[in-house]
């Protein structure tokens, strides 16, 4: 079955959301209702349940008097969201590996493909496709924890994983060969049904990433 047109609220929701993660919207910007009005062709009802949404997400805070502003940054945010993908993320490869048929290999193979191709892509200079490259590096981490089996797992972790994004755009963090030479052992591990060393790839992964970011900031 076709899926249903998104409402014009989850359309807003999802455009706002995407210009504060890739910093469109400046942290601890101002969210003046007037001027998002202008900008999303949406109605003040529509943006005032949007940014009580994304404010509920973290991604936007509503001061008492004063109105919504994009949520900002700090050092001590990132450390802890990145230590909560950890958790999350772990886990859920381990059930994903354990429940993984070969459907599941298939997907998290295709899933690699494309983001090694764009990999190279960036590593030879081009990075013009910057939001292709994050949105392959999504597929990908999303294939290999996508047979856990649960669903508020999975809820839970794309949140966290869209905040952890944010702060990598907010500086743009490239690492080149490292970063694709984690994301090559952790697709060997999980086609192997080897959770702990696919684990001790992911963990390394997001630690040297965050290594990267903080010292980009």
């Amino acid at each position: 079955m076709a899926k249903p047109p998104p409402t014009v609220g989850s359309s807003t929701f999802e455009r706002i959301k995407r210009d504060i993660i890739f910093g469109t919207l400046a942290p601890g910007s101002k969210l003046k209702l007037d001027d998002l009005k202008t900008r999303y062709s949406a109605s003040v009802s529509t943006l005032r349940e949007t940014l009580n949404r994304l404010a509920s997400d973290g991604f936007v805070t509503a001061e008492e008097q004063r109105g919504f502003f994009v949520t900002p940054v700090s050092k001590e945010d990132l450390r802890e969201i990145a230590s909560l993908r950890i958790l999350l993320e772990r886990h859920a490869l381990r059930l994903s590996i354990a429940n993984g048929d070969t459907d599941w290999e298939g997907d998290v193979v295709a899933a690699h493909h494309k983001l090694q191709r764009m990999e190279l892509q960036m590593q030879s200079g081009d990075e013009t496709e910057k939001e292709t490259w994050k949105r392959y590096d999504w597929e990908f981490h999303l294939s290999l924890i996508r047979a856990c089996n649960s669903q508020n797992l999975l809820s839970l972790h794309s949140k966290i994983y869209d905040k952890y994004l944010r702060y990598q755009m907010l500086v743009f963090t490239f690492r080149g060969e490292a970063a694709a030479a984690e994301h090559q052992g952790m697709l060997d591990a999980a086609l192997s049904r080897d959770p702990d060393t696919a684990i001790r790839f992911l963990e390394e992964h997001i630690d040297n990433g965050l290594v990267h970011t903080l010292e980009a900031m």
